[in-house]
């Protein structure tokens, strides 16, 4: 396809496309006998799409961008793929985090978050960005005196669980790094407003059935 096209079908603009190109983003297509055009095919197509995701939706920059596709690239693995999809940062970063967590220690509430993983039997990276979000929860809960900790979050964690088998089925099919890269994107980026949606209405309809018309606050018989 001509750029024109690729513009079309990517939702791209030309001027953005050609700078792609030009800082490596994108590839370069194949040179035709027309003078200072070339054609581009469905992998130019896709990562394109993967990098308008992540620069657009996930707000990174482009040279966050470069080294993710780089490292997706170069990994070849489904569930390095995977990984380095989900956190969306440089792999450097995520190495560099590490190390600096392993030397500077961690809250109280990374400990906390560690144990909920250890309870629950789950093999994760010790740089995934999701340990620190959930300590820093955490330990905002106990800021505030809150009586929530680490074993109240066990039953979401255990629905999560759930959540998280289907969101890798969702990888079953795919052929070709980019085509994975995609559909991580897709799982981890795309569905979450998503679910989160489905969680708000599925609170207003059990609140609606449990305090609606109850002047006291107590359910309905």
């Amino acid at each position: 396809m001509k750029i024109s096209e690729l513009s079309r079908r990517s939702g791209v603009s030309i001027p953005t496309i050609k700078y792609y190109l030009r800082d490596g983003l994108l590839p370069q297509g194949q040179l035709t006998t027309a003078a200072n055009q070339a054609d581009y095919g469905e992998e130019h197509l896709r990562r394109l799409r993967l990098i308008r995701t992540l620069v657009g939706v996930r707000r990174l920059s482009v040279s966050a961008v470069k080294e993710i596709l780089g490292a997706i690239t170069e990994e070849g693995d489904l569930h390095q793929i995977f990984g380095i999809v989900i956190d969306a940062r440089p792999a450097t970063q995520l190495r560099k985090q590490a190390q600096e967590e392993a030397a500077g220690g961690e809250t109280a509430g990374v400990t906390d978050a560690r144990r909920l993983i250890t309870e629950m039997g789950w093999e994760v990276s010790p740089g995934t960005a999701a340990v620190q979000s959930l300590g820093d929860v955490l330990d905002a809960l106990s800021d505030v005196d809150s009586d929530i900790d680490w074993r109240s979050l066990l039953p979401y964690a255990r629905l999560t669980d759930r959540i998280s088998e289907l969101d890798v089925k969702q990888m079953n099919g795919a052929s070709g790094l980019l085509e994975l890269a995609e559909r991580a994107v897709l799982v981890s980026v795309l569905l979450e407003p998503a679910l989160l949606a489905l969680r708000r209405l599925a609170q207003e309809d059990k609140s609606a059935r449990l305090f609606s018309g109850s002047a006291d606050g107590e359910g309905a018989a």
